[in-house]
């Protein structure tokens, strides 16, 4: 069962949104005109969305770490040095895994304080490590 999207709160929609497109080049989608709070929807992959909600007094939870609560994607290998400097540029804080895998990962916090888990590609299926 795919997921077909996932929502997170932000406290400036125009930085969360420039951060994805610009970091993983997500796109930018058309979103619904019903929604009661300023929103951004971008496609992750085909049938996969991610959905930014504008909450002014958003705070970022305690959790929001490896052995927490983080959101995982795959990303080719290759363009990890490439990738890393385009989440430090767009203001994110990279952060070392705090365990060995076969495979190679890594973490990072989001402007808004979200973490994030970059997995090699290639791993879909050695991810259990």
């Amino acid at each position: 069962m795919p997921i077909a999207h996932f929502t997170l709160a932000t406290s400036d929609l125009r930085r969360a949104r420039d951060f994805f497109a610009g970091a993983f080049g997500w796109t930018p989608i058309e979103r619904p005109s019903n929604v009661a709070h300023p929103t951004a929807w971008l496609e992750i992959a085909p049938g996969q969305e991610i959905h930014l909600v504008e909450v002014p007094d958003f705070k970022p939870s305690d959790f929001e770490r490896e052995y927490g609560r983080h959101i995982a994607v795959f990303h080719p290998r290759g363009d990890f040095p490439a990738l890393k400097e385009r989440l430090i540029e767009r203001g994110a804080e990279l952060k070392a895994p705090l365990r060995e895998t076969t495979f190679e990962r890594f973490f990072f916090r989001d402007p808004d304080g979200y973490f994030f888990e970059v997995i090699e590609e290639s791993a879909r299926d050695r991810t259990r490590d």
